[in-house]
C-alpha cells in the first residue's frame, strides 16, 4: 500500500514521543504522556482521512503504516 510521506512522518513523530515515556516518571511522565497522546491523535486522524479519501480499509491502512514505521525493510548489502 502506498502511503504519503506526511503520514509516515506523523506516525514516526508519535512513536518518538511515546518512546520518551520510558525514562520519565511523575509529573514529567504525565506531561509527556499528553504530548504523545496528541501526536498519536494527529496520526490517527490523518490515517483515517487518508483511508476515507482513497477508499481504503482503515484497518489495512493502519497496519501498513505500522509496518512501514515500526518494521522498515532492511537494506540489502
Amino acid at each position: 500500500m502506498d502511503l504519503p510521506d506526511s503520514l509516515i512522518e506523523l506516525q514516526r513523530a508519535a512513536d518518538d514521543e511515546g518512546k520518551k515515556l520510558e525514562h520519565l516518571d511523575g509529573e514529567d511522565r504525565e506531561k509527556q504522556r499528553e504530548v504523545w497522546f496528541e501526536a498519536a491523535a494527529r496520526a490517527q486522524a490523518a490515517v483515517t482521512a487518508h483511508a476515507q479519501e482513497h477508499d481504503l480499509n482503515q484497518f489495512d491502512a493502519e497496519k501498513a503504516l505500522r509496518q512501514v514505521t515500526r518494521h522498515p525493510p532492511q537494506a540489502q548489502e
